[in-house]
């Protein structure tokens, strides 16, 4: 799985917005200054991160970002499931009728190893363990 430069960069925006935010709301063009991001690009990275529900979004001259609920009760795997279709590695690791081979592959255990430990990790993280780090 190749995480995506969408997803890398929704990542740092709601580090940066965890980080940033002060309970008020944080205008994406801030964002987009510190972190080197187009503010255009930025748009088309909040939009799945709002409809998840990780994001409210005012807007108007005084509106902006602003973390939906707190830091620590949104997950890393939150973020990244908003951003790509899926966490899985490869079909078979999720789905067995992916590969007429998957219950007796070998390597099908090394990958589902691999995905489990991938999940466990952003599962095991919120935002609040970044953005304080």
């Amino acid at each position: 799985m190749k995480i995506s430069t969408k997803t890398r960069y929704g990542m740092r925006f709601m580090i940066d917005l965890a980080q940033n935010q002060d309970g008020g709301r944080v205008a994406l063009k801030d964002v987009a200054e510190r972190q080197g991001i187009s503010k255009k690009y930025l748009e088309q990275v909040v939009a799945p991160l709002a409809a998840a529900g990780l994001l409210s979004v005012t807007r108007g001259n005084q509106g902006g970002y602003a973390l939906a609920r707190s830091a620590d009760a949104i997950t890393l795997a939150d973020i990244v499931a908003a951003s790509e279709d899926g966490l899985e590695l490869l079909d078979c690791t999720s789905c067995l009728d992916a590969c007429e081979r998957a219950d007796a592959c070998p390597s099908r255990r090394v990958w589902g190893g691999l995905e489990r430990a991938m999940k466990s990790h952003l599962k095991n993280q919120t935002l609040a363990d970044i953005a304080a780090s």
